[in-house]
């Protein structure tokens, strides 16, 4: 008799468990759509508040992520690799960098206040990892998107357009001696003692 008397209680504890998970299910359901359209129009109107939320998460999440596979062939996401202008030290941040004839062009997502931005507007130089290869970098120069949009392929177009990215920058190869081969080992998912994108105040993301 006993058995019999709980089980009633038992299924109604289940069903108010079942229907707690299904109402943070929904939460996170309407939460993640309001989420995006807050990081859209935040990003369109250049809202301080929203970048640097933006590179906050970058730095921390989605930096590390990316740094497993960027630079690697195949792969959307490249590497620039930067001096900090206060530390000294060389840090690899991915980017969306694509070619042009004499170089690269990178697409700047949160504005000019992106620290690989002014670390490498600061030295000059920097390194652009790319399917695979490394290409030392110079003669850096922020230009307008629309003289740059076509380099870049259509679906990163659409994005673009999206959150209104309207600058890029620009930077021209220059001749360099070949790296070793064990320079050349460090990517995939290798830094060699080089500080990684997730932490400093002289790198952010994109």
């Amino acid at each position: 008799m006993t058995g019999d008397k709980s089980a009633p209680g038992a299924l109604k504890d289940d069903a108010e468990l079942r229907g707690a998970i299904l109402i943070v299910l929904a939460v996170l359901f309407l939460a993640l759509p309001a989420i995006a359209i807050v990081y859209v129009l935040g990003i369109r109107s250049k809202s301080s508040t929203v970048r640097n939320a933006a590179r906050r998460f970058h730095r921390a999440v989605g930096n590390p992520l990316q740094m497993r596979s960027a630079g690697t062939p195949g792969t959307y996401a490249s590497v620039i690799r930067h001096q900090g202008r206060t530390t000294g030290r060389t840090y690899d941040t991915p980017v969306w960098a694509v070619p042009t004839e004499d170089g690269f062009v990178i697409a700047i997502v949160y504005g000019s206040r992106t620290d690989w931005l002014k670390n490498v507007l600061a030295s000059g130089t920097a390194a652009i990892v790319h399917d695979g290869d490394t290409y030392p970098v110079g003669q850096p120069e922020i230009v307008p998107m629309q003289s740059a949009r076509a380099y870049f392929p259509a679906t990163i177009q659409r994005t673009q357009r999206l959150v209104r990215v309207d600058r890029c920058l620009r930077v021209r190869r220059v001749q360099a001696a070949k790296p070793s081969a064990e320079q050349d080992s460090r990517y995939p998912g290798q830094t060699n003692g080089l500080a990684p994108s997730n932490g400093g105040d002289d790198e952010t993301a994109q």
